[in-house]
């Protein structure tokens, strides 16, 4: 059943979704995006990144043609569970030039519109099954 996504939903879809796609394209190009700042060459790591980052986005643009709630739902969960994991690893390895802004990106960019798009997903998937 292909739920009704307002546009508030769109911009958080999109927010969650482009970076799925921006990150695999810097990881490839420049190796000290994944390998730090002395890294010359792409990493295993780089590839790994890229994969997982490209399915979850790709998987992204599948549910939003299908306006799947639970589909949705179930992919903003993996998408700030490795936002969870991708924030401290980038700052425990010194990976950020600006600390405060990248907390910044991660908090309003990531994380509180995860929070709203889940609360009202979860209202609409629970719409569905009762």
């Amino acid at each position: 059943m292909k739920t009704r996504i307002p546009i508030w939903l769109w911009v958080v879809i999109a927010l969650e979704t482009l970076p799925m796609f921006f990150g695999p394209y810097m990881a490839l190009t420049r190796p000290a995006f994944i390998g730090g700042p002395e890294a010359e060459t792409v990493t295993y790591a780089a590839y790994l990144y890229s994969a997982r980052n490209l399915a979850v986005g790709f998987a992204f643009l599948v549910a939003s043609y299908l306006r799947s709630a639970p589909m949705l739902l179930i992919l903003i969960v993996v998408r700030l569970f490795t936002d969870v994991i991708d924030l401290p690893t980038l700052l425990t390895f010194g990976l950020a030039r600006s600390p405060g802004r990248l907390i910044g990106i991660f908090v309003f960019l990531y994380y509180i519109p995860a929070l709203f798009a889940l609360r009202y997903l979860w209202g609409r998937v629970k719409d569905e099954t009762t």
